[in-house]
């Protein structure tokens, strides 16, 4: 029996989602549809799920299916921690679908993918819901004039199998086409289940490291980005396991080498004003009297972000594992600097080709990693950019050279250039003196982070290198 308690939308908004819930679910049966994973990333970057028929698909539109807040408190290895506002056995929190990100699952016959906003059983939201939070982050970015275009960079390896030592599926040339031809069926099945799924590609590649490859998603609106992101990654999971292929995303696969990145690109845009009338949407990190032509708030905004990044890292690189990936000469961004097409760089810069850097200039921030909430790590990055507006700060020079080059010969005309944390340990400290993502994140949220990256420190802290590749490995 449904809980009556439940207050989760007003009348008009409950019998809207009935009336699109009941038109959805026609659709999706007359198209073989027969479940649907209510889909929700937690804390420690695992995706989990609750399951539903597509039969009670309007309840769930209407009334929420019910899941423990205990799973606010999960870490990597299934366990659980405690925060002030979260964990233990008792309360529900309530899971409502997006019914219009209801996608069919191309890859996984008779199901359909929809991402969650989680509320609370009187209708409030949830506080730790993270999808919500960023909803929140993009609603105070619009308000201020601003609108942000962004898209993951997801990069995985492929094993023979899934359990004990990692054995890359393909040993070929980085980056090479016969990799591609070893893995040609595959490659042409994924690519068809994403565009089945709606998903624009632009582009698939091999990568560096043995059996690992990289997918390029094309910009949306932020919400959108990272609930493609979940989307894409369990996609390129189920194409994987068609062809007895084992898929991880984890950073660190094997010690002392290039591990995957999942690496985020953004723009930042507003909308002109000319005599009252709104005008086109400008680029604001292009055609300014910047440096490398970045406007005035475009440099503001990259700088909040940049000079928060140490802190950042236990949101974009929340695991143990993830600080085994970055390290100098890897092309994962430790040192905290920026420049133009710097892939060592934490924040590179990409102008684009002069005939297009409008629509095309933008940064890539690339100490991020699949361990990483997607959802926090846009909301957070959001705060900070916007911090960096209301602050003014400029932009220190950019760094065109491998920035821990400069370590061994200081640069003064660089000064500032220095290592990121190298454990998580160093970032969580960093975290926690954070006053801007403490009143972004809220509280409650905040804590239940902090408690979180706290107990995986623990949890870690007298394995070795291999022994933390093998419990992360097949985590993500």
């Amino acid at each position: 029996m449904q809980n009556d308690t439940v207050n989760s939308h007003q009348d008009s908004s409950v019998q809207s989602a009935e009336k699109t819930a009941i038109e959805l679910t026609e659709q999706l049966q007359e198209q073989g549809i027969r479940a649907i994973s209510l889909s929700y990333i937690d804390n420690s970057g695992v995706s989990r799920m609750k399951g539903i028929p597509t039969s009670r698909l309007k309840n769930a539109a209407m009334w929420g299916v019910g899941m423990s807040p205990v799973f606010d408190t999960f870490l990597l290895n299934d366990g659980s921690t405690y925060s002030a506002s979260a964990g233990g056995p008792v309360g529900d929190i309530r899971m409502f679908p997006d019914l219009t990100k209801v996608t069919p699952l191309a890859g996984e016959l008779g199901w359909a993918w929809a991402p969650v906003d989680r509320f609370k059983q009187t209708g409030q939201p949830h506080e730790q819901c993270q999808r919500q939070f960023l909803k929140k982050m993009i609603q105070e970015a619009n308000a201020q004039g601003y609108e942000l275009s962004m898209a993951f960079e997801i990069e995985w390896m492929l094993s023979q199998e899934q359990s004990g030592v990692f054995k890359p599926l393909n040993t070929s040339p980085a980056y090479s086409h016969q990799r591609i031809t070893e893995v040609s069926r595959y490659s042409v099945d994924l690519l068809d289940a994403l565009a089945k799924q709606g998903i624009d590609v632009e582009q698939l590649h091999p990568e560096y490291s043995p059996g690992q490859f990289e997918l390029s998603i094309r910009h949306s609106d932020p919400l959108t980005a990272a609930d493609l992101n979940i989307l894409v990654r369990q996609t390129i999971r189920a194409i994987g396991l068609q062809h007895q292929m084992h898929t991880t995303f984890s950073p660190c696969v094997v010690d002392g080498g290039v591990g995957n990145g999942c690496h985020l690109h953004l723009s930042l845009n507003k909308k002109s004003n000319k005599n009252g009338y709104t005008q086109k949407s400008i680029n604001l990190f292009q055609a300014g009297t910047g440096p490398e032509g970045i406007t005035q708030e475009g440099e503001y905004f990259i700088s909040g972000i940049l000079n928060a990044l140490p802190s950042l890292l236990a949101i974009t690189a929340p695991s143990v594992a993830s600080y085994l990936r970055l390290i100098p000469h890897h092309w994962s961004g430790n040192h905290q600097c920026w420049g133009v097409e710097n892939r060592e760089a934490a924040i590179r810069f990409i102008k684009g080709s002069p005939a297009n850097s409008h629509n095309t200039a933008n940064i890539e921030i690339k100490t991020i990693d699949a361990t990483a909430n997607p959802y926090l790590v846009i909301g957070c990055i959001i705060a900070h950019g916007l911090a960096g507006l209301k602050k003014k700060t400029a932009l220190p020079a950019p760094v065109n050279v491998d920035p821990a080059t400069l370590t061994v010969t200081p640069n003064k005309a660089l000064k500032g250039v220095k290592p990121l944390p190298t454990q998580l340990q160093d970032s969580l400290a960093a975290f926690k003196q954070d006053s801007i993502l403490q009143t972004a994140l809220g509280k409650p949220l905040f804590e239940t982070l902090i408690a979180i990256r706290t107990a995986e420190i623990a949890l870690f802290k007298d394995s070795t290198t291999p022994e933390i590749i093998a419990e992360t490995c097949w985590r993500h």
